[in-house]
């Protein structure tokens, strides 16, 4: 009884959560964890998969189609108290099995045979991707090079939407990496190479997920990823080592996580490499010191797919799995992914001798179970743990549906037009030549229905492909040969030119060709690649059309940026789609049509070569060379570049000093003018460059961006307002600083200089 008055007492309605104070909060959870044993507060730090609930063979495969196995849930959620649930098993689920599952799940807490409710997490990393009919958007990427955060706050509202219609209500999303080592298999997650625009649109997910208050049935908590360095490894391949200086660090790594901390991401999820030597989850520095004190970050941090372990299997820094533990949580960890059935009872029990034997601190164990209980009730789950499927009746509607299209319709990067080859007229006879246009897995990539997702069994039913979206717009008038299949053989992809014959006859009748290059989806380590080069046979394809002599456009799906420096002089335009989700073919031809102008602009830079890997943001040092046959900068296409069907002029740059007791501020305006005759959009871009700086500066860093819609002929003033923040860096003595002198800022071609005295 007393625990039940302890309950409705500390327990208020989700709907007053807003109204009440975070050290409100914060005490009653201390509260909470306070009623809790020794051993509840070590298993709310445990994490386990949902295969560790399902009913197995004899060998421990799981049946299908699922089931929860009442002993084993009766085992790990009743009697140990596991505090959280992860993953989707072997592929998507419809909203009823999740609903059903989710309710055996939560029954002991139900019926109070635990303290603690379940907390229930998933990859839902472009849309509701696990959920049957889920909307799925654009990977991150693509969201990126749309330039515009309106757009990743209506993805996150949707996403939060259908994720919690299946009773989820905590997302791993979204990832916060930059994306500067395009070898790595993960880099379609990533909003970019840009700290400025991976926060700002990092920000909008975030708040798009979890809105002003995340007890609501519509939202979830959210997830950074991966704390902090993941996506540089120097190797290129995933989980492998990344060396970041403390400045790079600070001012490019840093700064998407801060950004989110500061919109109130509720959880965080660690890095499973290692920087500078040190694994993720055993870096104290940044888990306690930068993220938990300085930042003042309230949430939980969660290991991910048996990083603890790791520590000692694999990054070979603890003994044995007690040190792992150890070192962890001392460092700062909170909830361990395990994640099986098994191995989760050693977890527990090593961690129980590692608090006996005062290796870690009753105060450590107390702080991490009121972090996650914090989360817990920040999500409302003591109240109530999820509403009906059968409530959510805007699940995969047409309003959805179109703001997924409308991302992947503003992400599409024209990248070259030559003689108004695009758009494309519907009298004209269309070759289309390519597999990644005839299947819905070479739009979504990974991380759709499956994992890697490669099972074509569950592609969204309805969604089109980039060859059925064109088959309704020209009929008759478009021929469709495959030209090529892409498969996984050995774990690497492989190419086979298919119907030669086939594409040179087609060829013959057509008045313009497209090729859609594509690659195999993959990520995590089964992405692992050993090239950017783009495979053999599908060069061999482009190249072959374009000795025809008949207009070949290029339409890319690509993950990460391929190798096409070949390929590039001879195509009459390129597209790229990059992964543009389940309703991207139809955003895709209404921009080859000229139904809709594109407007995105690359999020990262585009290399040239395979073994030269540039940034926008270089220093001076690097525009140096002896050579004669080539510019030492010289990327296939510029950060932040982008065509539209209509021009786009800048004129009558100013800048100048706002008087303030703040120190230096200064309002920069710039005239836009839509000089085409189309309406369009464009992003205006605002990029600071300090001259002279004790440290080498870099040629130019993104400061700001604003997307605006001009009609043909109009003319806007745009405003930019910037201080000390944007003119700041790390500097030689570990701090931030902005040093006097003189300062260039630059937006489209437009540049002027100003002085800091």
């Amino acid at each position: 009884m007393n625990f039940l008055i302890s309950f409705f007492i500390l327990c208020l309605p989700a709907l007053l959560y807003s109204q009440i104070s975070e050290n409100e909060l914060l005490n009653r959870s201390k509260k909470l964890v306070k009623q809790l044993t020794v051993e509840q507060k070590i298993a709310q730090t445990c994490q386990v998969t949902l295969d560790a609930l399902l009913k197995a063979d004899e060998k421990g495969t799981v049946l299908l189609p699922i089931q929860i196995d009442e002993k084993k849930l009766n085992l790990l959620i009743e009697k140990q108290a596991i505090g959280s649930v992860l993953n989707v098993s072997s592929h998507t689920l419809d909203r009823e099995t999740w609903n059903k599952i989710l309710t055996q799940i939560h029954a002991p807490f139900r019926q109070g045979k635990t303290k603690t409710p379940v907390i229930y997490g998933v990859d839902a990393i472009h849309g509701a991707n696990y959920i049957v009919g889920g909307t799925l958007f654009p990977q991150e990427i693509g969201l990126a090079a749309t330039w515009n955060p309106s757009l990743a706050h209506k993805m996150g509202e949707i996403t939060a939407y259908e994720t919690r219609a299946s009773g989820v209500p905590w997302n791993f999303s979204p990832v916060l990496d930059l994306g500067r080592q395009p070898l790595w298999s993960r880099f379609f997650e990533t909003l970019g190479e840009d700290p400025k625009l991976a926060s700002e649109m990092g920000t909008e997910l975030v708040k798009g997920y979890q809105g002003t208050n995340p007890a609501e049935s519509t939202r979830v908590a959210a997830c950074m990823k991966h704390f902090v360095g993941y996506s540089l490894p120097r190797s290129g391949r995933d989980r492998t080592p990344s060396w970041i200086p403390e400045r790079q660090m600070k001012e490019l790594y840093l700064p998407s996580f801060k950004a989110a901390v500061d919109a109130g991401a509720l959880t965080v999820m660690i890095n499973s490499g290692d920087v500078n030597g040190i694994p993720g989850h055993a870096n104290k520095k940044l888990i306690t010191k930068t993220l938990k004190e300085n930042w003042g970050f309230k949430g939980f941090a969660v290991s991910d797919w048996e990083d603890i372990r790791m520590l000692h299997s694999v990054h070979k820094v603890a003994s044995n799995q007690k040190e792992a533990i150890i070192m962890a949580i001392n460092a700062g960890l909170d909830m361990s992914m395990v994640p099986y059935n098994g191995p989760h009872e050693e977890y527990l029990k090593l961690f129980k001798e590692a608090v006996d034997e005062k290796k870690i601190s009753m105060k450590r164990l107390d702080d991490a179970a009121t972090r996650i209980i914090y989360v817990k009730l920040k999500l409302g789950l003591y109240e109530k743990q999820f509403e009906p499927w059968q409530s959510f009746t805007k699940f995969a509607s047409a309003e959805f549906k179109n703001a997924a299209k409308n991302a992947a319709a503003e992400s599409i990067t024209l990248l070259k037009n030559e003689n108004n080859t695009l758009p494309l007229t519907k009298n004209e006879k269309i070759l289309l030549v390519g597999e990644a246009a005839n299947n819905l897995i070479f739009q979504n990539g990974a991380w759709t229905h499956t994992w890697q997702g490669v099972d074509t069994s569950f592609n969204t039913k309805g969604a089109l492909n980039f060859h059925q979206a064109m088959k309704n717009k020209l009929g008759s008038n478009l021929t469709f040969v495959q030209g090529y299949d892409l498969s996984m053989r050995e774990g690497w992809e492989t190419c086979e030119l298919l119907n030669k014959d086939q594409v040179l006859s087609a060829s013959k009748s057509a008045d313009k060709i497209i090729v859609c290059l594509g690659e195999m989806p993959g990520t995590e380590k089964p992405g692992d690649i050993q090239s950017l080069n783009l495979c053999e046979e599908q060069q061999a394809l482009v190249k072959m059309l374009q000795e025809t002599g008949k207009p070949v456009i290029l339409v890319f799906m690509f993950g990460k940026p391929h190798i096409v420096r070949e390929l590039e002089p001879k195509s009459a335009a390129i597209l790229h789609a990059y992964l543009p989700g389940d309703y991207g073919s139809e955003a895709l031809t209404e921009i080859l049509l000229g139904e809709v102008n594109p407007s995105g602009k690359l999020p990262f830079t585009y290399p040239r070569y395979d073994g030269v890997i540039e940034y926008y943001d270089y220093v001076n040092s690097e525009t140096k060379t002896n050579k004669t046959d080539g510019l030492p900068i010289h990327p296939q296409w510029a950060f932040g570049h982008g065509l539209s069907y209509t021009n786009f002029s800048y004129s009558d740059l100013t800048v100048k000093s706002i008087p303030s007791d703040k120190g230096n501020e200064f309002e920069a305006t710039v005239t836009v003018k839509n000089v085409g005759q189309k309406t369009g959009k464009e992003v205006v871009q605002w990029y600071l460059t300090d001259d002279f700086a004790s440290v080498a500066p870099a040629n130019k860093r993104l400061k700001g961006f604003e997307k605006i819609s001009l009609e043909p002929g109009e003319a806007i003033k745009v405003i930019f307002k910037f201080n000390n923040k944007e003119l700041r860096f790390y500097g030689k003595n570990d701090n931030w600083v902005v040093e006097p002198g003189t300062f260039k800022i630059a937006c489209g071609n437009q540049i002027s200089s100003f002085e800091i005295k």
